[in-house]
This record gives C-alpha cells, sequence and structure tokens, in this order.
C-alpha cells in the first residue's frame, strides 16, 4: 500500500504537538495507515525542522532582547551559569556536543537550542544537536508505545498510558535523585 500524502500530513500534524504528546498519537496513526518505520521516522525529522525554522527567528529576538534590556541581560547571564552547571553532570567542560543533545533528548529540542546559543553554537551546529537529542526521544517513545501496543491493542489506552509515563517518569527520577543525596 502506497501512503498518501493526507496519511502523511496527518501524522505530521500530531508530530508538531508541543512537549512530545503527539508522538505516540503519531506513531499510532502512522502504523494504522500502513506508513513504514523510517517513513514515520522521516515525518518526525520534518517536524523537526520545521520547528526550527519557525523557533530560530523568535530564539533570536529574544537573544538581541536579552542583550539590550538590563533585567532579561541578568536573567540571561543567570540561565548561562544554571546550564553550565546542568551540563557538568553529563561531561566535565560544560555545553559539548553531548550534553546538548542530552539536554535535547531530556527536556525539548527548543531548550537544547537555547542551550547551543548559550553556548555559543550557531545554527547549524545548534539545531543539530537540538534534532540529534529529540530524534533519541522520538526513538524511544515510539518503540515503548508499538511494543506497549503489541500488549495492551489498543491504540487509546498505550497512548494514555505512555503519556502518563512521559510526564510522570521525570518526576519520579528527580524524586529518586534528591532521596539519594546525602543532607
Amino acid at each position: 500500500m502506497t501512503p498518501s500524502a493526507p496519511s502523511m500530513l496527518g501524522v505530521l500534524k500530531l508530530f508538531i504537538i508541543p512537549v512530545g504528546g503527539g508522538i505516540p498519537a503519531g506513531v499510532m496513526l502512522a502504523q494504522a495507515k500502513g506508513l513504514t518505520w523510517p517513513l514515520t521516522a522521516g515525518i518526525y525529522l520534518v517536524s523537526d525542522l520545521l520547528l526550527a525554522i519557525v523557533f530560530e527567528p523568535i530564539l533570536r529576538m529574544l537573544a538581541m532582547l536579552f542583550g539590550k534590556i538590563p533585567f532579561l541581560a541578568r536573567f540571561n547571564a543567570a540561565f548561562k551559569v544554571a546550564m553550565a552547571r546542568s551540563t557538568a553532570q553529563f561531561s566535565g567542560t560544560g555545553a559539548g556536543p553531548f550534553a546538548l543533545v542530552m539536554i535535547a533528548f531530556g527536556v525539548d529540542p527548543m531548550t537544547g537550542r537555547a542551550s547551543a546559543l548559550a553556548a555559543g553554537h550557531g545554527f547549524i551546529a545548534g539545531w543539530a544537536f537540538a534534532i540529534a537529542g529529540d530524534m533519541l526521544y522520538f526513538a524511544v517513545i515510539a518503540i515503548t508505545t508499538l511494543r506497549l501496543n503489541r500488549y495492551i491493542r489498543d491504540p487509546d489506552t498505550t497512548m494514555l498510558i505512555v503519556l502518563g509515563i512521559m510526564f510522570m517518569a521525570p518526576i519520579l527520577v528527580r524524586s529518586i535523585r534528591r532521596a539519594r543525596q546525602p543532607a
């Protein structure tokens, strides 16, 4: 069965939903429409490229404003310090490529790109790190969704479970980390 443009557009629309909520729904729709795994991943990549085109001008405008408004300049400096502190856990030298990919994987591609810009990376490298992290996140969520649906066999229930895990897992990880830290 040859995939149709409306099928692919429907999947793309779900993937454009911010905060990763569209991934399980998009993956399930792609499977229902008979789209192959590589095509589905390609559609997700297109959604990331569209995000880069839309978000980059906004990011550049904010960066310009942060340099001109004293309050925002202080916020920008604090953000850079916080970013350096949080990326230190991924690499000893600050916001290197691996750390930036992990930021995009762990938070979202916009935060990954903002961190890359703060670390001095330009458009191509910055978005490459952000998209690489987001594609890894997509792979984890997509594989989880498809494997779980093999057992549950109900796309709606599968999507709800995966969405619940997506939102609860970071909270659980933070709680465990806090509990393990010495007082």
